[in-house]
């Protein structure tokens, strides 16, 4: 048994102060992915700081016409809320996709964002894993690495890392432009969720860019004026991770793309916006022939491993079949 030390603070700045005096401490929200993890010793915070009822748990109109979510709102109410299934069913759609009831009952929208991988080797202690013990290596590169990525990896050196970020709810985010509001011990500051994750680098242990002690507290969703759907590809029907899964936003214009969004899950280390296949679309006709090309400009990065060599035309066909399905329902 590990012992640690646990603080309720009274408000958002007291707890960022007493973590950010606790280099080994901890922000303990729903606890779904933590607590989990202290149980296999993979994190071993010596202060837990609870934060549960100390952000929102409310979602709230803006001005301009988008939402803002408080961080502490829990992952199946954001999913029910009437303004988020019919102005973004993208997000709506990915939060269902995601865990089970009873998790979503209790997981919170900052605690998703900030959920650590499920590759099997970084929950082993007793594997090697430059994510979880820097320098030890990388177990998954020539071991069981089905379900990892086939992007953005780092795939020699002290940083080799090929695990995939498990969040789906992160994936729509991505795709809706949203944007991080945090506190921390500089103050406030808004982090745009593109630039949230990382990839491994040469440190992948660091899987965001937030610095220590600092704390999620909404985010912010822009109006959207794009049709919007999520599509998950996994091992069975519920309660699995994405093998792949694509968060789409289209709005087509005299039969051809105007905009498009394009987010890509289960296929690198943070979620991955498909930035190529988007610049192809826009202008483009509304074919199978156009999606497809601008799909394989997209994956035409992709270094899939030894196991992992279906992800690529998997990612290619749900792309398509997303946007062909956004372009049918538009008629």
């Amino acid at each position: 048994m590990r012992e640690f030390r646990y603080e309720r603070a009274a408000d958002p700045a007291a707890a960022v102060a007493l973590l950010a005096a606790a280099p080994g401490g901890a922000f303990l929200a729903g606890g779904t992915n933590l607590v989990d993890l202290m149980k296999l010793g993979v994190a071993t915070p010596d202060l837990l700081v609870d934060v549960r009822r100390l952000t929102s748990t409310e979602v709230d109109d803006l001005p301009d016409g988008g939402l803002r979510i408080g961080a502490a709102v829990p992952n199946a109410d954001l999913a029910a809320d009437r303004r988020v299934r019919e102005r973004y069913p993208v997000l709506a759609q990915a939060l269902l996709a995601g865990a089970s009831g009873q998790l979503r009952n209790r997981a919170t929208t900052g605690g998703n964002l900030l959920q650590r991988t499920r590759c099997g080797y970084f929950t082993d202690v007793t594997t090697p894993c430059n994510k979880r013990t820097p320098g030890s290596g990388c177990g998954a590169l020539e071991g069981v690495h089905r379900n990892h990525a086939v992007l953005g990896q780092t795939l020699d050196g002290p940083g080799t890392c090929v695990a995939t970020h498990p969040s789906d709810m992160a994936v729509a985010l991505l795709a809706l432009d949203a944007v991080v509001l945090v506190l921390g011990p500089g103050g406030e500051r808004r982090v745009p969720l593109a630039e949230l994750h990382r990839l491994p680098g040469e440190d992948p242990s660091r899987d965001t860019s937030l610095r220590h002690g600092e704390l999620i507290t909404a985010v912010d969703l822009p109006p959207l004026d794009l049709a919007s759907r999520y599509r998950k590809a996994r091992d069975r029907a519920s309660y699995a991770f994405a093998l792949v899964s694509v968060a789409a936003a289209l709005r087509v214009e005299d039969g051809v793309v105007a905009d498009v969004r394009l987010a890509l899950g289960g296929v690198a280390h943070r979620p991955w916006r498909a930035t190529a296949a988007e610049q192809a679309l826009r202008g483009r006709p509304t074919t199978e022939e156009a999606f497809t090309a601008a799909a394989d400009a997209e994956l035409a990065a992709a270094t899939p491993l030894r196991d992992n060599e279906f992800k690529v035309p998997l990612a290619r066909n749900l792309v398509v079949r997303t946007l062909l399905d956004l372009v049918e329902a538009s008629r």
